[in-house]
């Protein structure tokens, strides 16, 4: 049993890509995830596809994930809920819920620290649809090739090609002429919770759709807790779709 091996950063492989909005001005907001079976595969190669079992409980909404202990003799649980999907609503809530219990063993717990992540779609792209923007058979995401760098676990590069080599995203954008950028969002010396309206919270939404900061660089500045960054990630979203 390789316990290390749950927690290391998922390859690029096997992260998914998805449009999540489009504005009508053409700007994408595309979200990371992770597919169910990415997850069956790392229990394999980390622990032995003998020594790992799920369980599912409440009608799929939840679900239990064990490992055997051979030290202890024993199995060990941890437990996480999910959600509906749009189709296929049974199956997909036992997916989301098989995925965030394997998020509670850390496997593709990186996710949570990718930036915020907006591209601007070519013409041909997308159409508006009323005040929105709806993608068409131009957009081949799938197609994209996708590139990712870790360092002690965490993200530092992460970039987008489309079908044609062009260059569609790149987080830092200066990733060739500089280390990661680190920027804080705040150079105080005191550091405060980012709490939802406060002082610098328009300040914080304004860089997350700029530069796509994570998680981890807010934190330079700020003390943020991991729901109140979720919320500054929606309302950056709203936000670009707006834009």
């Amino acid at each position: 049993m390789n316990l290390d091996k749950l927690t290391e950063p998922l390859n690029i492989e096997e992260i998914e890509f998805r449009i999540q909005s489009i504005s009508a001005k053409g700007w994408a907001v595309i979200l990371a995830y992770k597919d169910a079976r990415a997850d069956m595969k790392r229990l394999d190669d980390a622990v032995g596809a003998l020594n790992w079992k799920r369980e599912h409980l409440n009608n799929n909404a939840n679900c239990i994930v064990s490992l055997w202990c051979s030290d202890k003799k024993e199995w060990v649980s941890k437990e996480d809920t999910g959600t509906e999907s749009m189709a296929e609503k049974a199956k997909g809530l036992a997916s989301d819920s098989f995925k965030r219990a394997c998020f509670n063993w850390g496997i593709g717990r990186e996710l949570y620290d990718y930036p915020f992540i907006m591209v601007q779609l070519k013409t041909h792209e997308f159409v508006v649809d009323g005040i929105k923007g709806k993608q068409t058979y131009g957009l081949k995401i799938k197609d994209w090739a996708w590139k990712s760098e870790f360092k002690d676990g965490k993200l530092i590069y992460l970039s987008a090609d489309d079908e044609n080599g062009n260059v569609r995203y790149k987080y830092p954008r200066n990733y060739r002429n500089a280390q990661k950028d680190t920027t804080p969002i705040t150079s105080k010396k005191v550091r405060v919770e980012l709490k939802p309206n406060s002082e610098k919270w328009e300040t914080a939404i304004n860089i997350m759709i700029e530069k796509g900061l994570t998680i981890e660089q807010i934190r330079k500045g700020y003390d943020i807790t991991e729901d109140n960054y979720e919320l500054l990630k929606e309302i950056a979203t709203e936000r670009a779709f707006n834009k």
